[in-house]
C-alpha cells in the first residue's frame, strides 16, 4: 500500500498565496492513479490547514503503520531562522511560525514505512534534512527517506500564473516528462527533469536521499510496447552487433510499386521486424548506419546498431529487469 498526504495552503491572514491549493489538487490528481487509470497512492488532500497542531497531527498519521510508501507534499509558506526551518500555517505568530522541519524529519526517520518521500514547494525548503542541532550544515536522513525541495535554504520559492514554478515542473514530470522507456517515474527522474528546466540564476531545487533503490512514484503507458523492447536481445545478440538490412524489410518495396523497387521484395516477416526496429529507433535505442534514415538503410542494404541508450536497455533486458 502507498499513501500520500497532499497539503496546499493559500489562506494566510497577512501574506496570502494564490497557487498552493491549485498545486495540491493537481498533484493529488496525478498521484491517485497511474497513467492507465489504475490505483496508485491512497491520497488525503488537505487544503488551508488552519493550525500547526492540525498539520502536525496529519503528518504524524502519515508516517504511522507499515506501508510500502508514504509521501508528503506541502505547498505554502516556509520559514527559517537560527533554530531551523518551518512549514508555516495560518495561525503563525512570531517565535511560533509553524511545524518544525526537524520534527517532521524525526517522524520520517523513525517510521518503519519502507519509502518516505517528502516534496516541499515553499520558501527555504532546502533546509529540510539538515537539522539545526547539527548547525544546519550536515544532512541527516534515515534509511528510505527521499527529500525533494523547490529551492535552497536561503531562497524563495516563486509562484507564476496560478502555480508554483517548481510544482508546475513537478506536474509535467508526473504526467510523463520524467518517465523512462518502461513508463516508470521515480524521485530521481523527477529531480533530473526539474533540475534541467530551472536556470542557474533563479531558485534551485534540492535533492537528498538515503535509499538503495528508487520507488516508482507513478507509471504511465510506455512510449514503446514492452514486448518490443524485450526483443532487443533477439535483434542484437550482443550489444555491439549490427543488424543487417536489405530491401525486403521495406514495406513499400513490392513488385508493382514505383519508384523504389529492387530485389529482394518486401516479405511480411521482415516488414514486421523492420517496423519494430523503427519503433526502437523512434525512442533513441537504434540508429541506422552510414545513412540518415532507416528507409535508406533498408533500400541500400546497410545495417542498424544500438545507441549508448540502446546498449543500456539491452543490458536491462538481458538481466531480465524488463
Amino acid at each position: 500500500m502507498k499513501k500520500a498526504l497532499i497539503v496546499g495552503i493559500n489562506n494566510y491572514p497577512r501574506a496570502p498565496l494564490n497557487g498552493c491549493i491549485n498545486d495540491a489538487a493537481e498533484v493529488s490528481s496525478y498521484l491517485k492513479t497511474h497513467g492507465d487509470g489504475s490505483p496508485n497512492f491512497a491520497v488525503k488532500l488537505e487544503t488551508d490547514v488552519p493550525t500547526k497542531a492540525k498539520l502536525k497531527a496529519l503528518i504524524e498519521e502519515l508516517f504511522k503503520g507499515d506501508s510500502e510508501a508514504a509521501l508528503l507534499y506541502f505547498s505554502g509558506h516556509g520559514y527559517t531562522d537560527a533554530t531551523g526551518g518551518y512549514l508555516v500555517t495560518p495561525d503563525f505568530e512570531r517565535y511560533d511560525e509553524g511545524v518544525s522541519m526537524d520534527a517532521i524529519l524525526v517522524l520520517a526517520n523513525k517510521s518503519v514505512i519502507r519509502n518516505k518521500v517528502i516534496i516541499l514547494d515553499c520558501c527555504h525548503s532546502g533546509a529540510f534534512g539538515t537539522p539545526a542541532t547539527l548547525g544546519q550544515v550536515i544532512t541527516q536522513i534515515g534509511s528510505g527517506v527521499t527529500i525533494l525541495t523547490a529551492c535552497r535554504d536561503n531562497e524563495p520559492s516563486m509562484e507564476r500564473d496560478g502555480h508554483g514554478i517548481f510544482t508546475r515542473l513537478l506536474l509535467h514530470a508526473l504526467s510523463g516528462g520524467a518517465a523512462d522507456l518502461t513508463g516508470h517515474i521515480t524521485p530521481g527522474s523527477v529531480y533530473a527533469h526539474i533540475d534541467q528546466a530551472l536556470g542557474e540564476w533563479g531558485q534551485r531545487p534540492v535533492f537528498k536521499t538515503n535509499v538503495s533503490q528508487f520507488i516508482s512514484l507513478r507509471k504511465i503507458n510506455p512510449p514503446i510496447p514492452l514486448d518490443v523492447l524485450r526483443r532487443l536481445t533477439e535483434y542484437f545478440t550482443a550489444p555491439q552487433d549490427k543488424f543487417a538490412l536489405d530491401p525486403s524489410f521495406e514495406k513499400t518495396n513490392v513488385k508493382d510499386a514505383t519508384p523504389h523497387i529492387t530485389k529482394p521484395y518486401a516479405t511480411p516477416e521482415n516488414v514486421r521486424r523492420f517496423g519494430e526496429l523503427q519503433q526502437l529507433e523512434g525512442v533513441g535505442l537504434v540508429v541506422p548506419n552510414d545513412t540518415r534514415h532507416m528507409f535508406f538503410a533498408a533500400m541500400e542494404s546497410k545495417s542498424c546498431s544500438l545507441t549508448a541508450l540502446g546498449h543500456h536497455y539491452w543490458n536491462l533486458v538481458k538481466a531480465e529487469k524488463i
